[in-house]
């Protein structure tokens, strides 16, 4: 094809598009695309970094580059070592930032000696290479990235505190069930939980972190801190290129910014007011815009992006493993018909919330034998079939 197409960024988003087409790609990073889902299990040991790499783009990707301007004039894009390329289309994969928690000690983006983001490769190669077997570790954050770095950091022997400021761990995918078996299984894993725990500062000696300070006045003693605070969308490239930017960079149907040669996919774009900052979303909008991007007729629905019903699903190891998934409204309305299963003898926990006709939302955790027929039922929003709710919870979904 003969348009220039440049991506900025080379994670997951960027890199299913450069699967799917003959492209330019600008990735920042020094090391080839790789699944940053996966980098749990790379911290954990379980797998070696390149064994995350993702599959090959059509074209080699332009390694440890940085995009630090947009010249949308002349249409094109100024990078860190001077160099100027230029683009007929431009797309913006800049994915997002972890978010640095305002604590005493922390200054700007300049983190202490031992205090790690945990975001990148690099950030969990420089954690493994410092992490030792009775190291003292604290994750700040509970969620599902938190989570996943304590179980990591614990699979390497180091001694885990996991804090949490809300009242639950991974309070916007469980239930309060639900989590209350995720803290026990990570408990069995020798993982510290604190809950309504806020963390107030940091504590250190000739720049190297000591321990953790909680506005309670209690002391946490730390050899490396862990920030798992969540991430915030990277706009800054687009802001100061005059493009529309809420939460995310603002993107219609077609992945389009306000400028109609540039588009934005994945972490970094806001669809309909939604930021949805996970792998699903991020691939299916990619392969939409790879349709946008080839034709020459008006918009077919195919190639429209309407949004994404996302489903989370994590593994947690351990001498016994612990699988999760959760999708939709996990909390009911009044008026909704709720159908649970609990085993407790093998912490196993399905739920699904049904509104009228229809499955809005689910939380499985331990047996996820059901998941595939359930996260159908709620992506495809059809009517459910005349069968008795607890039909839902079975291992075929009641098919």
């Amino acid at each position: 094809m003969s348009t220039r197409i440049v991506v900025v960024g080379g994670g997951t988003a960027g890199a299913r598009l450069a699967q799917r087409l003959p492209v330019t790609l600008l990735g920042e990073e020094p090391h080839v695309p790789y699944n940053r889902v996966l980098l749990a299990d790379v911290l954990a040991g379980r797998y070696a970094p390149e064994v995350i790499a993702l599959p090959e783009t059509r074209e080699p990707v332009r390694l440890g580059v940085r995009a630090v301007r947009i010249d949308r004039a002349a249409r094109t894009v100024e990078c860190a070592d001077g160099s100027l390329v230029g683009y007929d289309r431009l797309v913006l994969a800049t994915g997002s930032n972890p978010v640095l928690p305002p604590l005493r000690g922390l200054r700007g983006a300049e983190l202490p000696e031992g205090v790690h983001a945990f975001r990148t490769l690099d950030d969990c190669l420089v954690l493994r290479d410092r992490v030792r077997p009775g190291v003292r570790a604290v994750v700040i954050g509970g969620g599902l990235l938190g989570v996943s770095a304590a179980r990591a950091l614990a699979a390497l022997g180091a001694e885990v505190v996991l804090t949490q400021q809300g009242e639950r761990l991974m309070e916007r995918q469980l239930d309060t069930y639900a989590s209350a078996l995720l803290r026990e299984h990570m408990e069995a894993l020798g993982v510290e939980v604190h809950t309504e725990c806020r963390v107030s500062g940091l504590r250190q000696r000739d720049g190297e972190v000591t321990a953790v300070e909680l506005a309670d006045g209690f002391v946490l003693d730390a050899q490396v801190v862990v920030l798992a605070c969540g991430v915030r969308p990277r706009v800054a490239l687009a802001r100061e290129a005059g493009l529309d930017v809420g939460t995310g960079i603002v993107v219609d149907d077609e992945l389009r910014t306000s400028d109609p040669y540039i588009h934005a996919l994945g972490d970094c774009a806001e669809h309909r007011g939604r930021v949805y900052g996970l792998a699903g979303p991020a691939l299916e909008q990619a392969d939409v815009l790879a349709e946008v991007l080839v034709r020459d007729v008006p918009a077919a629905e195919s190639s429209r992006y309407s949004g994404t019903r996302a489903l989370t699903r994590l593994t947690l190891g351990g001498a016994q493993p612990l699988d999760l998934a959760s999708f939709g409204e996990a909390t009911p309305q009044p008026g909704d018909d709720v159908v649970q299963l609990t085993d407790a003898t093998r912490s196993a926990y399905r739920k699904v919330v049904v509104r009228g006709d229809r499955l809005v939302g689910g939380v499985l955790l331990g047996d996820l034998a059901a998941v595939g027929t359930l996260a159908r039922a709620w992506e495809g929003d059809e009517a459910l079939p005349e069968a008795p709710l607890l039909h839902l919870l079975t291992h075929d979904g009641g098919s």
